[in-house]
């Protein structure tokens, strides 16, 4: 009778369970939105509602079931993922105290007290975890100490979305590397908890809960979870990891030396590597992969999906009314003519998210420029292509940034998430880059890794290379068109020299920063 996986996948704006076969087919998958709400009292707070996105998390689970018709004993094994950055505090019983979403932006006036400091406070930190103080948990532990000191006295152990789900499923608590360490308190080489960071800044150094590494065989669903949940008893629950890792499983980048570029409201470009070391600069973020003995460099472009979404609201009411009778993605439809817009786009370029700085990470104001008052040429299809463009010059930068830190570049990309749907723009990125982009047949892989990681724990696959083989499968390869690649060469080497003067005119109050990391 063949067993099933099943992947609970907490992303910053929803939540899902998703079933699959072993051959990495869905057989089944219900999503919840869910949102953080602000605290009045504390601006840019964004809390964790730990409570209510529980009776989303296991609504899903239990729908899933029902909607696949998946006898609960038919689950060999599950795995949890999640959005990383986001931390949560418990006590001494196990009850949640404090939740904060990945976006929380509560703890800039504490992020700039750590600055105070001194820069080699900071590099110091990075140099071991691999991390700043713009993403870690540092500032923001220091504004529950500050702030809700009751809290603070009371926390026991710290821990992350991922595990979070797995512990209300089973009663049992491990932080996996790969999300760990994004809070910046792990040690990048050993793997574990490094409470001298917590030293050295004056905080406490007892709320380190145990390190149990991605793939393993952790914890069984206990009696409350399957009630909670439908789930069987005793179902097994593998540690899974953070989104991009897993996400990077899901797509087969498992291997040192490959690369993967995933595109959502965040891009992220990944590349492993088997041996680490911090970039001396600071510039480049390293992770923990989910493959034990592997690590990432990541280099991160805010917001792109955002600003698809703000353009889309903002200019393509029509685009969108005829998606709505049609039954297509406005998206598609904003190819389809964005496609006889010429590579390049007269010329034409704009700036968003700029080349990632970890330790002085800021963005310009958001430009559009180089267009000209004639709209046959410069019509909202030219913006939305030059959008495109202005994403592909930042993965481009980003495959430069990370071969400064770590040596090389990949000799082609793996192109997942929502963006890989559009040919369209996996074309610009091959054509931007110089290299073949393949996309796989599985764009959203975050959950897939889950399941895949699920399966290798319990023994469903031999090992990671036979459950990658036997599950991700690849629906198109993209290659660069030389005439247009020649034509993107100079509008990168155009907007290399764009974006600083954009940051400048930031630095001298002319105009405002889209964003800037908290303490700068």
């Amino acid at each position: 009778m063949a067993k099933y996986l099943m992947a609970v996948d907490a992303g910053t704006g929803s939540v899902r369970a998703v079933i699959f076969s072993p051959d990495g087919e869905q057989m089944g998958c219900v999503q919840r939105e869910w949102s953080h709400r602000e605290n009045p009292h504390w601006p840019g707070s964004v809390d964790f509602d730990w409570v209510r996105s529980w009776e989303l998390a296991r609504s899903c689970i239990r729908e899933t079931l029902a909607q696949s018709g998946t006898p609960p004993d038919r689950i060999a094994a599950l795995a949890t993922t999640s959005m990383r950055e986001g931390i949560l505090l418990y006590d001494r019983q196990g009850n949640e105290l404090w939740a904060c979403s990945n976006v929380d932006a509560r703890s800039s006036a504490q992020a700039a007290q750590l600055r105070l400091r001194g820069p080699a406070l900071e590099r110091e930190i990075y140099l071991r975890s691999g991390q700043t103080y713009a993403l870690g948990a540092l500032p923001r532990l220091f504004w529950v100490r500050d702030n809700l000191p009751e809290v603070y006295k009371k926390a026991d152990h710290l821990g992350m979305f991922n595990d979070w789900l797995a512990y209300k499923l089973t009663g049992r608590l491990a932080v996996d590397p790969s999300n760990g360490c994004t809070t910046g308190l792990m040690d990048l080489q050993n793997r574990e908890w490094l409470p001298e960071i917590t030293a050295m800044c004056g905080l406490r150094t007892d709320l380190f809960p145990p390190v149990a590494e991605c793939g393993v065989n952790f914890a069984r669903v206990s009696a409350e979870g399957a009630a909670d949940t439908g789930l069987l008893e005793g179902t097994p629950v593998v540690v899974g990891g953070g989104d991009c890792q897993l996400g990077s499983i899901g797509v087969g980048a498992y291997r040192a030396g490959q690369a993967a570029v995933f595109g959502g409201s965040f891009w992220q470009y990944v590349l492993n590597t088997d041996s680490v070391s911090a970039d001396p600069e600071c510039r480049v973020r390293v992770n923990c992969h989910a493959v034990p003995g592997l690590w990432q460099y990541e280099a991160l472009a805010f917001q792109p999906g955002l600003v698809m979404r703000w353009f889309r609201d903002g200019f393509c009411q029509d685009e969108e009314q005829r998606a709505r009778k049609t039954g297509r993605s406005p998206y598609e439809l904003m190819d389809e003519r964005a496609r006889d817009i010429p590579a390049g786009c007269y010329g034409m370029q704009c700036c968003f998210s700029s080349t990632m700085d970890f330790i002085n990470w800021r963005h310009a104001s958001p430009t559009f420029t180089n267009f000209l008052l004639e709209p046959e040429k410069f019509n909202k299809y030219t913006f939305y292509r030059a959008i495109l463009e202005n994403t592909a010059l930042l993965v481009r930068s980003h495959i430069e940034l990370v071969r400064t830190a770590a040596g090389h570049e990949p000799e082609e990309l793996i192109f997942a998430g929502g963006a890989a749907k559009s040919p369209l723009w996996s074309q610009i990125v091959a054509d931007v880059t110089g290299k073949p982009v393949k996309v796989p047949v599985v764009k959203e892989s975050t959950a897939l890794g889950a399941a895949i990681l699920a399966g290798v724990g319990v023994g469903l696959y031999g090992c990671l290379e036979e459950a990658v083989e036997r599950t991700v499968k690849w629906e198109r390869t993209f290659l660069p068109n030389p005439e247009h690649k020649t034509v993107y060469d100079g509008l990168y080497d155009n907007w290399k020299k764009l974006y600083p003067a954009q940051l400048a005119l930031c630095d001298q109050g002319v105009t405002r920063n889209m964003w800037i990391a908290p303490g700068l």
